[in-house]
Parts: structure tokens; sequence; C-alpha cells
């Protein structure tokens, strides 16, 4: 009996995936614990709208991403930090404190997850932190640390 399935099950398929199971299995266990659904014209629209829709979904986030991305060419953050005789920077800044920059400033929201340099800043100068926006959308925002004086 082809099924299509609502949810991931182990060891038969992954979500949306038109599967080929046995009529008592399909009866029994997959589509009363709504698991699957059994295929027909009606369940195949149904699927194929719903793929629609996930697509649709898709391109939007990536659309938003990269607006945010270009939004990020443009910024540089500025922070000021303590340092030693010889030059050497007291502490680091972190991602959480750059993420809370970017919020605070200029109201772009990044969770700190997001950072593909997972290393915190620590020395005086310019740096780039990459950023994971959405899948396959990267954006980089720069980050200068100047001395206290």
């Amino acid at each position: 009996m082809k099924v299509i399935l609502l949810q991931d099950v182990k060891g038969v398929g992954k979500k949306q995936q038109i599967v080929d199971v046995k009529e008592g299995y399909a009866n029994n266990y997959l589509i009363p614990h709504r698991l699957a659904v059994a295929k027909s014209d009606q369940s195949m629209k149904v699927l194929d709208k719903q793929k629609a829709d996930q697509a649709e979904q898709v391109r939007l986030a990536t659309e938003e991403a990269k607006k945010v991305a270009k939004q990020l060419e443009g910024i540089t953050l500025e922070f000021v930090a303590n340092c030693g005789a010889d030059g050497k920077m007291f502490g680091t800044i972190s991602t959480k404190q750059v993420e809370e920059e970017l919020k605070l400033k200029h109201n772009i929201i990044i969770d700190k997850r997001k950072f593909i340099s997972k290393t915190a800043i620590d020395r005086i100068g310019y740096t780039k932190l990459e950023i994971e926006l959405y899948k396959g959308v990267r954006g980089i925002v720069n980050v200068h640390v100047s001395e206290r004086k």
C-alpha cells in the first residue's frame, strides 16, 4: 500500500515522502497514529500544495537574509577596550556583545549561534565576523576595537 508520510518514521522514510508499506502496517499503525495518509488524488494535491508553500517560505526567508546581509556590509561596530602597556587587550569582545550591539544600534536581530567564527575578538583593530544568516546566505559584520585612553 502506498502512503504519504506526515512525519519522519524511523526505518520507513522522511516527512512528505511516498513509501510502499504493508497494508496491515499502514492501516493498524501509521494511519491511526497520524504518521501517514493513504496515497490518493486528493492527498497528492495537498502534498503538492504543502511543497509549494514550503518552497515559497524558503524563497522569502532567503530574500530576507540577503537584505540583512546587504545591511551588514555597511556597518562597522565600534568597541573600546582597556589595554596594557604593550598594547595587548585585556579581556575579549564576545559574539554576544556583537549581537547586542547590532540589536541596540542598528535594530538587526541575529542569534549569536549564527556566527561562523566562534572565537572572541581579542586584539585591537578591525576584525570581520562571518554570520550564516540562512542556508547558503552569509553576511559579514565589521568590528573595530580601539584602545581606551
